[in-house]
C-alpha cells in the first residue's frame, strides 16, 4: 500500500533541505580549489574522522580515495582513533563544529600530522582545533538530521578526486550525479519500499558508507528498524531477517544471484538496487532513501524536524576530565 504524507502545512525544513541538494552539491564541486590547503595531497596516508552520519561520509570517501590510486586511507569513528598509528593528514568532518570527539581528537594529534575539518559553522570552536578548515557554509542545515552537508562533504571530495585523476574506475563524475540526484527527486518512490515494515541496505566498496547512512537516516527520522551489511555478507546471516513485507536496497552494483536469494524468501528487492530503470548513482540513490525517511515518518506521525532522542551537536560535559 502506498503511505502518502499530509501536506497540508507544506513540506518539512528536513525535505525541503533534501530537495536543495543538486544546487548545494554543485557549488560543493565548484569550491575545490578553494580548498587545497585541506584537501589531502597525492601519497599522504590519512585517517578521516567523524560522528554519526559524518563517520559514514568518511568511510565512503577512504574507500574511494583509496581504490583510486590517491593513497591510503582510513575511517574511524572520532572516538575509536587509534592513536598509536602515524598518518601523515588527519580530516575531521563535522558540520556544526562542536563535537566533543571530533575537536579533542584534533587537539590531540596536532603537531603530529596536518589537521584538517570541514565544517558547514565559520563560528564554532573547530576553526582553532584544526590547521586548515574548508566551510561549506552553502550546504549548513537548520534540521537536526542530518542529509544535504553530508552529501555536499562527499561531493567536494569526490570532484577532488575527480580533479586529480584518481576516481575508481565505474565511478561516475560529479556532474552525471547531480543530474542523477535531480531524478532522484523527481521519480515516484516505489509501492514495495513505502509499505515495506522493515529494511536491509547493501553496498560495495565506498556503497557500504552509503548503506549504514541510509539506514541510520530511516531510524533518526522514522524510528524505522533497519539495518547494513556489505553486500556480500547478506548471506551469511542478515537474510534470515527477510520476509514478505520487508525490502532490501542495494547501493551500486547488485551482486550476482542476490536478487533471486531475496525473492526467494518472499523479501523485496527495491527498484533500482543495483540496475534497472532508476540507475543512479549511488549518492544520488540516497537522496532517494532520505526521501523516503521524511515520507515514513510523517506517515507514523512523527515530525522528520525533530527527531526522538536527538540534538543537531552532540557535546559532552566535563570532557577536559576524561
Amino acid at each position: 500500500m502506498k503511505v502518502v504524507p499530509s501536506m497540508d502545512s507544506g513540506p518539512s525544513r528536513t525535505l525541503r533541505e533534501i530537495t536543495s541538494q543538486p544546487a548545494v552539491w554543485g557549488e560543493a564541486v565548484s569550491s575545490v580549489a578553494r580548498h587545497a590547503d585541506v584537501l589531502p595531497r597525492r601519497g599522504e596516508r590519512v585517517a578521516v574522522v567523524g560522528c554519526g552520519t559524518s563517520w559514514f561520509m568518511a568511510h565512503a570517501y577512504a574507500q574511494l580515495r583509496e581504490s583510486g590510486g590517491h593513497g591510503e586511507t582510513d575511517a574511524f569513528a572520532a572516538s575509536e582513533f587509534p592513536y598509536d598509528r602515524a598518518y601523515d593528514r588527519v580530516l575531521a568532518i563535522s558540520r556544526s563544529g562542536t563535537t566533543t570527539e571530533v575537536l579533542e581528537l584534533l587537539h590531540r594529534v596536532r603537531g603530529g600530522a596536518a589537521t584538517g575539518a570541514i565544517t558547514a559553522d565559520p563560528g564554532t570552536p573547530v576553526m582553532e582545533a584544526a590547521d586548515a578548515v574548508a566551510v561549506l557554509d552553502f550546504a549548513d542545515e537548520e534540521s537536526v538530521v542530518q542529509t544535504r552537508f553530508a552529501t555536499a562533504v562527499l561531493a567536494l571530495l569526490r570532484a577532488h578526486l575527480e580533479a586529480e585523476g584518481a576516481l575508481p574506475e565505474g565511478v561516475r563524475r560529479m556532474e552525471g550525479a547531480i543530474r542523477d540526484a535531480e531524478r532522484a527527486l523527481a521519480e515516484p518512490l516505489d509501492d514495495g519500499v513505502l509499505g515495506a515494515g522493515q529494511f536491509t541496505f547493501l553496498g560495495t566498496g565506498w556503497t557500504y558508507g552509503l548503506a549504514l547512512e541510509a539506514g541510520l537516516k530511516m531510524r533518526e527520522a522514522a524510528g524505522a528498524w533497519t539495518e547494513a551489511y556489505p553486500a556480500m555478507e547478506y548471506r551469511h546471516g542478515p537474510i534470515s531477517i527477510t520476509a514478505p513485507g520487508r525490502a532490501v536496497w542495494v547501493f551500486g552494483p547488485l551482486p550476482e544471484g542476490l536478487a533471486g536469494d531475496v525473492l526467494a524468501v518472499g523479501g523485496t528487492l527495491a527498484a533500482g538496487s543495483g540496475a534497472g530503470a532508476h540507475d543512479l548513482d549511488p549518492l544520488a540513490d540516497l537522496v532517494r532513501a532520505q526521501r523516503l525517511a521524511v515520507v515514513l515518518a510523517e506517515s507514523r506521525g512523527y515530525d522528520p524536524d525533530r527527531p526522538r532522542n536527538l540534538t543537531r551537536s552532540v557535546v559532552l560535559e566535563n570532557a577536559d576530565a576524561r
